[in-house]
């Protein structure tokens, strides 16, 4: 039996949450938010993918499946029941997958500029830039600056470099490169019910709006977007306050 995802719990409401962070590092990238959660309201548990953060030590292949596989596993251990899901960036991916593979666990989730289920392949100076950011340590601070639209101040970009290597190791960190960009389940996300929030920034240059407005708005029913206003790819560390209130809001509407 695999070992249970290391995770962190915060509140006690009788809406269950699990979050996971993108491709950067772990759940940490939440905690601009922690002060502004609901937690009468809400339980949130805050999880960490294989060889990432709380969960570094648990070996494994580091695929969307076997991700989606730990999150399913997780909510069965803790008793959660249904439950709703936020995925950032490459975990909006595993979002997707979760819809698509284990409906009946959800109640409504969350792509935190999502990564679509079609992958997002790079080509030129970026595949250049992404694909060796597991053993540059400089590139992990570009790409954050890039996907923000290079907004953020140098001291933000080091703290990011700082926190990416401490909480991944450097093989989940290639591995997930690989899951994020040359995954693709399209074809099980078509007509895929689950009631889904595609939160993007405006200021994102990684995954654009457009992006996501002609891939999973195209195929999911019931799917809808916010783009945050000032944020671009962590909006949750850009605009603490404003994410709380827009994710909570969807996830406590009732059906």
């Amino acid at each position: 039996m695999a070992e249970k995802l290391g995770h962190v719990i915060i509140g006690s409401g009788p809406e269950h949450v699990i979050a996971m962070g993108g491709w950067m590092g772990d759940h940490k990238v939440f905690a601009p938010a922690f002060p502004y959660l609901d937690r009468e309201r809400f339980t949130w548990v805050f999880a960490d993918p294989r060889g990432y953060g709380r969960s570094r030590h648990i070996a494994g292949k580091h695929t969307v499946k076997e991700v989606a596989g730990d999150v399913v596993a997780l909510a069965r251990s803790l008793r959660l029941g249904k439950f709703h899901f936020v995925g950032h960036s490459m975990n909006g991916m595993v979002a997707q997958y979760l819809c698509a593979h284990h409906g009946d666990r959800l109640k409504r989730v969350v792509g935190v500029t999502p990564v679509p289920a079609t992958g997002a392949a790079l080509e030129g100076d970026a595949l250049t830039l992404f694909s060796n950011a597991w053993r540059v340590p400089a590139n992990r601070g570009t790409i954050c600056q890039i996907t923000t639209g290079n907004r953020n101040t140098k001291t933000w970009e080091q703290a990011m470099i700082k926190a990416s290597l401490s909480s991944t190791t450097r093989e989940a960190f290639r591995d997930y490169y690989t899951m994020w960009t040359a995954t693709n389940f399209v074809e099980d996300m078509r007509g895929v019910k689950t009631p889904f929030l595609a939160l993007t920034g405006e200021h994102d240059l990684g995954v654009p709006t457009d992006f996501v407005r002609s891939t999973i708005l195209s195929w999911m029913p019931n799917a809808e977007l916010h783009v945050m206003a000032n944020a671009g790819h962590y909006p949750m560390m850009e605009t603490p306050v404003q994410f709380v209130t827009v994710v909570e809001a969807f996830l406590g509407r009732r059906a």
